[in-house]
């Protein structure tokens, strides 16, 4: 069922509908996952500014279904910790699409990563989900402009929900 984010680190309402399902993995329950993602998606609005509603859908996955949608969609046969696939294209702080698209994580990864990184696992998913939004937000780091910028709002969002700086 679609959760209406409105929780969180901002001081507004998220003007998106967000549909969480976990599809394989083992990742904490729905309604921690949900926490975590209202408060993720609140924190990069309320860093962007960007206005407009929207709907945004999250798939929590495993590692070999991440695979799979990187090889076929970007030509790369290795998991990866998150995918963004935008529905439509978004200019960069332009208004909201209706529908913002689908972020995909690996739940394998994603565990490695935070484990590697010594930070707890709900940090890491929150940074993920920021990040993935911001790519179908418009926001890229093909080049180092693109990185800076990008990892700036990354950085002040997660900075909301005082979680450390994880390119720190």
């Amino acid at each position: 069922m679609p959760e209406d984010s409105t929780s969180g680190g901002g001081s507004f309402p998220v003007p998106v509908e967000i549909d969480i399902s976990i599809e394989a993995g083992d990742w904490p329950d729905e309604a921690s996952l949900t926490r975590l993602v209202d408060r993720a998606v609140d924190a990069a609005f309320a860093e962007t500014g960007v206005t407009g509603r929207s709907e945004l859908s999250i798939v929590f996955s495993d590692d070999a279904h991440v695979r799979t949608l990187n090889a076929d969609w970007r030509g790369k046969d290795k998991p990866t910790n998150v995918l963004s696939f935008p529905a439509f294209p978004h200019v960069k702080g332009g208004p909201l699409p209706p529908m913002l698209g689908d972020i995909v994580l690996a739940a394998e990864t994603v565990a490695r990563e935070a484990a590697l990184e010594d930070k707890p696992l709900e940090n890491h998913i929150c940074h993920l989900v920021i990040h993935g939004l911001l790519h179908l937000m418009g926001h890229d780091h093909e080049t180092d402009a693109e990185a800076e910028e990008m990892e700036a709002v990354e950085r002040a969002a997660l900075a909301r929900l005082a979680i450390r700086d994880p390119y720190a």
